[in-house]
């Protein structure tokens, strides 16, 4: 049985929508493909009528200074987000998440926009974004939004994005501060496995010895890319110390809620790697706000 009928490559945001639109049955959009050709073919997605091809979308592609925003279309590869200085320099968290998804091949063909759209609570992009206070950009034939990147998610797998109906066109982050720095380090099986055991993002705003404000992104623990905001708040206005990390750590362990997966931790585990996952990322982000 074919996983799908008909193929079409898209040149333009508002193309793909048409196409998509008009599909006989189910269609869907692509573009690396890493996550959704492997549901299709495994049987976790049921065969579709049409895949509408983004990758030949020039917005899709760019990634540039807007205004006072970083964009990054959804269709870059992350191995470009990985490799570029502009990203690196305002997006540190990112370049290190996007570095760490899968091997060379899979990095060359796989998107930021699919690695969001996928929806899984751990998705290392996702972490990043989340830590960053990315908006998405999503169209649909009735005009364009943005839309903070925590709202794109329902659950484990289910985006919150219109099935056929609508495309994340790119991101927008915050450009990077005097003071400001962000970092990303996740936890994996050694055997192959590249999925995270757990994954952590932090950005944080520093004046003088003071962390000014923070924001930490967890995965996995909830049905969605998790905001710890409590911790925040325990991090906000207080210098980097012993007694602080302290208290950043019980505050993320009563607000996470970690499972414990067969294939790949505990819970129990989870929670012993997350207050040592924190104490790297703030000691790291700290050091690099200095710089």
């Amino acid at each position: 049985m074919p996983i799908w009928k008909n193929y079409y490559l898209a040149r333009s945001v508002e193309d793909a929508l048409l196409a998509l639109a008009s599909a006989q049955g189910p269609a869907l959009p692509i573009a690396g493909g890493t996550d959704l050709l492997l549901d299709l073919q495994q049987g976790r997605h049921a065969p579709v009528d049409t895949l509408v091809d983004l990758n030949a979308i020039p917005e899709m592609n760019f990634i540039e200074l807007r205004a006072d925003a970083l964009y990054i279309g959804a269709a870059a590869p992350l191995r470009l987000l990985a490799e570029l200085a502009l990203v690196n320099e305002h997006a540190q968290a990112l370049v290190e998440a996007c570095g760490q998804v899968g091997g060379p091949q899979v990095r060359n063909s796989a998107t930021l926009g699919g690695n969001v759209a996928h929806a899984l609570p751990a998705a290392d992009g996702s972490i990043a974004l989340a830590a960053l206070d990315a908006q998405a950009e999503v169209a649909a034939s009735t005009g364009r939004r943005r839309v903070p990147i925590g709202e794109l998610y329902r659950g484990p797998g289910r985006s919150a994005l219109v099935p056929g109906g609508e495309i994340v066109v790119g991101f927008y982050l915050p450009l990077r501060r005097r003071g400001q720095a962000s970092t990303f380090q996740r936890v994996m099986r050694p055997q192959g496995v590249a999925l995270p055991v757990l994954n952590m993002a932090l950005w944080l705003r520093r004046e003088g010895q003071v962390m000014a404000d923070a924001r930490l992104a967890v995965g996995p623990a909830g049905p969605v890319p998790f905001r710890a905001r409590k911790t925040e708040e325990v991090l906000r206005g207080q210098p980097l110390n012993a007694e602080t990390l302290a208290q950043a750590q019980t505050a993320l362990l009563a607000e996470a809620r970690f499972r414990t997966s067969p294939q790949r931790a505990t819970a129990e585990y989870r929670q012993h790697l997350a207050g040592h996952l924190l104490a790297e990322v703030l000691e790291k982000v700290w050091q690099r706000t200095e710089e």
